[in-house]
């Protein structure tokens, strides 16, 4: 029985044992793979702090974003060049109109005067003139006929001299033949002093070149072109905005009315700090997205110009840097980017909107500077260009009408 019982003893012990070893060795096991777990998660985290930390050197290293930034165009004003009472306003905010299409009248009465009052000066003036090439033709009517008298009077002279020297004729007649020659060279000289002195009021000038006439004709042009400008047209297509003006109002020179913008003509100034403009290059590409749209939509541009100055400088009261207390400002420099048209024609914009721009500077051999050859019109307006031929017109006519017979004699 001792036996048998030491026997079970052993046994019990021994199964104690392996069970003993057995939780030591899970533990072992447990211990390792918690080891190699935090080994993975810290080189996993390692691995993506490298990961970022080269994407951000990366995307640092050729890209440069901001957000102030500002969707900018151009503000067309629309003025009075003459002063009048407002008649007719034939848009409104938001009206889109094109070039050359009514805007505003101003009362008409005071132009109209005006213009029917130098038509009729420079008729006057051009009957003045007409009369003086008409005088030319008869003093040299006159000066041709004088000339025949003046030789039948040397004629009748020698013939008297020669019938006294034969004494055919008494001295009384010879005398008188003489005061008939001595008359007839004066009345030559006379009427050749008068064609002379009215021919340098026309000499080496026609009609219309006349210088009183020109005069004449250069103040009806005046009030002409300020009879069309009491009718004030768009300059350029685009909507109107920024209406002050209304109905009765007296407008004088220089008074903003209101404006157009063309929208199709909109670009970004953006203002990126002094740090960041190190790579940058005229005509890098640019992403923007604009809270008007959510930020769903990515216009794209190039970079038009950088910057000539900061804001600080151009302003009003520029900064006095030359001060005891002075503190470094990083300042800002405008970059200007010329937007996509296709992206403003399926998605417009408006003036004044703010926008996130993102500059990728990959390509860095552009100029920062414009160049110095380009020789370019930026904006232009042709609705001007004609307005005086119209008068031209109408000072052909009135000559025509008061001196065409002297007309179609031409010079004198």
């Amino acid at each position: 029985m001792a036996d048998m019982y030491s026997s079970l003893q052993d046994d019990d012990d021994e199964s104690k044992s392996d069970n003993v070893s057995s939780s030591n060795k899970l533990i072992t096991s447990r211990k390792i793979a918690i080891k190699l777990s935090l080994i993975t998660l810290i080189t996993i985290a390692i691995l993506l702090v490298i990961t970022f930390s080269f994407f951000y050197w990366w995307y640092a290293s050729f890209y440069e974003s901001t957000n102030d930034a500002y969707v900018t165009g151009n503000l067309v004003p629309i003025t009075p060049q003459l002063v009048g009472t407002v008649t007719i306003i034939a848009a409104d905010d938001g009206d889109f109109v094109k070039e050359g299409q009514l805007l505003i009248k101003l009362d008409p009465n005071d132009t109209i005067v005006a213009q029917e009052s130098a038509e009729a000066n420079l008729a006057k003036v051009v009957r003045q003139v007409c009369r003086i090439y008409g005088n030319v033709n008869s003093y040299k009517k006159r000066v041709a006929m004088r000339k025949i008298e003046l030789q039948r009077a040397r004629i009748d002279y020698q013939r008297s001299a020669h019938q006294a020297h034969k004494g055919t004729i008494n001295q009384e007649n010879l005398s008188h033949a003489l005061n008939i020659l001595t008359s007839a060279k004066t009345l030559l000289a006379e009427a050749q002093q008068q064609l002379d002195t009215i021919i340098v009021l026309v000499e080496n000038t026609t009609m219309s070149a006349h210088p009183d006439i020109k005069k004449a004709a250069a103040h009806l042009r005046r009030a002409y072109l300020n009879h069309q400008r009491s009718t004030l047209v768009a300059p350029v297509s685009g909507y109107v905005a920024k209406r002050s003006v209304q109905i009765g109002s007296y407008v004088e020179p220089g008074a903003a009315l209101m404006a157009v913008v063309p929208l199709n003509d909109l670009w970004i100034e953006a203002n990126f700090k002094e740090t960041q403009l190190l790579s940058m290059r005229i005509g890098q590409p640019v992403e923007i997205k604009t809270d008007f749209y959510r930020n769903n939509i990515t216009y794209h541009g190039k970079i038009e110009s950088i910057g000539i100055g900061t804001g600080s400088v151009f302003s009003l009261l520029p900064a006095q840097n030359a001060s005891g207390n002075w503190i470094k400002v990083i300042q800002r420099l405008p970059v200007r980017i010329r937007l996509d048209p296709d992206n403003l024609d399926r998605y417009p914009l408006r003036i004044g909107l703010s926008t996130n721009v993102k500059v990728d500077l990959h390509n860095q051999q552009g100029p920062m500077l414009a160049p110095h050859d380009i020789e370019k019109i930026r904006y232009i307006t042709k609705i001007y260009n004609h307005q005086l031929d119209e008068a031209d017109r109408l000072i052909s006519h009135i000559i025509y009408e008061n001196c065409a017979h002297t007309i179609s004699e031409g010079k004198p």
